[in-house]
């Protein structure tokens, strides 16, 4: 007797061990499926051409060390000819990209498209330490890293006065 309701769905690829797969449920859900067709407003959101623009949403981590900050970005696909990295009057480091949409085969039947497409931008205002002149920039295997050293911070004179009396 199983105890997980019919609404779920078959299991997925005919599993002989009895086991309930919760995956198999998102193949037939898909919450946004007629978006552009539900909201009139919509089509004003969805750029022309159908691409997808997930790819805005390119997620950076930043963190930093004694010696200098350090970004990092996943672009999976990208190539470094495909990404730009720049520095913007008054501090400001940006990120931008675009991947391009595969061409499409008319004797391909596409069952799903997840994988994003489109242009990019990220910034970020640097800090009064960065050292803007000495900004590197690297991508390997897919991960770009930025690195922005840091000015030394200078330690103010201290001079001893003595106290009389």
């Amino acid at each position: 007797m199983s105890l997980i309701p019919s609404f779920f769905g078959n299991r997925r690829g005919g599993s002989s061990s009895g086991a309930w797969d919760p995956f198999s449920a998102l193949d037939a859900f898909d919450p946004f499926r007629d978006f552009s067709t539900n909201f009139p407003f919509s089509s004003a959101l969805i750029p022309s051409g159908g691409e997808n623009t997930a790819l805005v949403n390119t997620r950076i981590d930043w963190k930093e060390t004694p010696e200098a900050h350090v970004f990092k970005a996943d672009l999976p696909g990208l190539k470094k000819e495909e990404v730009k990295v720049e520095v913007e009057d008054d501090r400001v480091l940006q990120i931008s990209g675009e991947r391009n949409v595969e061409k499409e085969d008319k004797d391909d039947t596409w069952h799903r498209v997840e994988r994003s497409s489109g242009k990019f931008v990220r910034r970020f205002r640097l800090p009064e330490n960065a050292k803007m002149d000495e900004i590197k920039a690297g991508m390997e295997n897919g991960v770009l890293t930025v690195t922005v050293p840091k000015a030394e911070v200078k330690k103010p004179d201290v001079k001893a006065i003595e106290i009389s009396g």
